[in-house]
């Protein structure tokens, strides 16, 4: 009964295509990479860099978000439409940071 709905040519979902297996080996090269970069960020926050501390922060937290989206969510491997929504997504996203940032930055708070 199972094979009535079977679609080998996958044309009823084109976004469920053929599943990507990632080895251990991959996975261990992905937590050294994590490691190393809280790594790199707690030493960061030793080092008095003035305004770029945070900046740097974000930056390597984008980085580690990035990697973990990438291999461990599997998002390396997966269809063209699913890449389009995240990056939809972390457009919106980046749209209301910057639209929150320009009415902070508007006001007569501090100094720019």
């Amino acid at each position: 009964m199972s094979d009535l709905h079977h679609d080998p040519a996958n044309i009823t979902n084109p976004e469920h295509h053929e599943h990507h297996i990632v080895g251990p080996s991959t996975y261990l090269v992905i937590y050294g990479t994590l490691l190393a970069l809280t790594a790199i960020t707690v030493a960061a926050a030793f080092v008095e860099m003035g305004a770029l501390n945070p900046i740097v922060a974000v930056l390597i937290a984008v980085i580690k978000a990035t990697v973990v989206i990438l291999w461990f969510m599997h998002m390396k491997y997966q269809s063209k439409l699913l890449k389009l929504t995240i990056g939809a997504g972390v457009f919106t996203f980046l749209v209301l940071i910057a639209m929150t940032l320009s009415d902070y930055m508007s006001r007569a708070w501090g100094l720019w």
